[in-house]
């Protein structure tokens, strides 16, 4: 069977690596199952999140930048062929782009705008939460 493709919202990868054991880090681990879909515009803008010094107090610097390059060796890295502009928000736009080209099945997010667009051009768009109960 093959693995499910996902796309992981940045933050939901951001709130998983600052708390593991939260449901965004429960998403996080059971997407060691699946192929995680970026771009590099969805790595940039994930290296300019991790970089700012507010999230220091929970994970240091260096921490974060291992995170970054780990995630950028293991996800399949999509490239934007078809461009999509239906979200106010062009950081949205990102994720859509990254979920339709790179044939995802679902995109995780805790973003409404998203979310409210379930299912886009068949892919399912579900917060963390709905992610994990879907499996239960």
């Amino acid at each position: 069977m093959a693995r499910e493709r996902i796309v992981l919202d940045n933050n939901v990868l951001v709130s998983g690596l600052l708390l593991p054991d939260s449901i965004p880090g429960q998403v996080f681990k059971r997407a060691g199952t699946c192929d995680i879909l970026v771009s590099e515009a969805t790595l940039n803008d994930l290296a300019d999140v991790l970089s700012r010094k507010k999230f220091d107090r929970y994970v240091c610097l260096r921490d974060r930048q291992e995170f970054l390059r780990l995630l950028s060796r293991v996800a399949e890295i999509v490239t934007t062929a078809h461009a999509i502009r239906v979200c106010r928000d062009p950081k949205d736009n990102m994720l859509l782009e990254v979920a339709v080209n790179g044939s995802a099945q679902a995109l995780v997010t805790v973003d409404r705008d998203l979310v409210s667009l379930n299912p886009f051009r068949g892919v399912m768009i579900v917060t963390p939460s709905k992610y994990i109960r879907r499996d239960a």
